[in-house]
């Protein structure tokens, strides 16, 4: 699913600026999609142009004119039309998996040093969901969290269980010179 799409889906939920598109990326989103403002208001912008989404300009004293997107009918046909199809392979992108990749040329201390970050930042991801899902009002948005909360668990539980796969090499003198 592209960027279009899935701002379309974040505008069937109610009308909203792209400041708070984004942050329904963050929040809500960060899990399955990242988007930046970069690609976020180009895509409002075409989403407009193809008139599936509407904008309204305010104008604020001493800030830039406020947009508030809403979603047609034309752009609500055109997101069921989208969600329908059946989704494309998952694609699966990460940076701190690249690094381990590579593990073998980094010394000891600092694959321990990785391991233990990213603990530290899943579960701090694990208890900002825990502190946004029993406010999260629709089914579809508690399974998000939940499947979230499951999955970063899960990565926290695979690192705790099999961190001694990377650290072995180090302590039989099988890493790079450090």
């Amino acid at each position: 699913m592209d960027i279009r799409t899935l701002c379309l889906g974040v505008l069937t939920m109610g009308d909203a600026t792209g400041y708070e598109i984004k942050k329904i990326f963050e929040d809500r989103l960060d899990l399955i999609f990242h988007a930046s403002y970069g690609s976020i208001y180009p895509a409002l912008n075409r989403l407009t142009d193809e008139g599936l989404v509407s904008c309204e300009e305010f104008v604020q004293e001493k800030r830039p004119d406020k947009k508030i997107y809403s979603i047609t009918a034309k752009g609500r046909y055109k997101f069921l039309e989208e969600i329908m199809k059946k989704p494309a392979p998952d694609r699966f992108r990460s940076e701190y998996l690249a690094t381990i990749m590579f593990s073998h040329l980094l010394p000891a201390g600092t694959i321990a040093e990785l391991i233990d970050q990213r603990i530290i930042e899943r579960t701090e991801k694990i208890k900002d969901m825990a502190s946004q899902c029993p406010s999260a009002p629709e089914n579809a948005e508690q399974f998000m969290c939940g499947y979230g909360q499951a999955v970063y668990q899960a990565e926290i539980d695979y690192l705790n269980e099999n961190r001694h796969l990377l650290e072995a090499d180090a302590l039989m003198g099988r890493r790079a010179a450090e």
